[in-house]
């Protein structure tokens, strides 16, 4: 199992967007074969910082949904909004 940490910088006034589009997101992802779990945070200092904590049963499962054009369609409108592309780390313990 692995933890996947996603860190996403939204543009001023998007919060409303980013927490919809977000919101949709995960649980399309739900169904995505070696998903687990996943967890949303902010930043108490920036409410426009935004983390997202994943596990995922395997770095290959996470890869498959990384690079699979079904993410990519769902997540463009979040990926719009951001002032950076979003950052990801893998973790493992």
């Amino acid at each position: 199992m692995i933890h996947v940490l996603i860190e996403r910088h939204l543009h001023e006034g998007q919060l409303a967007t980013y927490l919809d589009q977000a919101k949709r997101a995960l649980q399309h992802t739900y169904a995505v074969p070696g998903f687990i779990s996943g967890e949303a945070f902010y930043d108490l200092n920036d409410e426009n910082h935004r983390l997202l904590l994943c596990k995922w049963k395997s770095l290959e499962s996470w890869q498959r949904w990384l690079q699979s054009s079904e993410r990519l369609e769902i997540l463009s409108a979040v990926h719009a909004i951001l002032t950076q592309p979003e950052k990801i780390t893998l973790l493992d313990n």
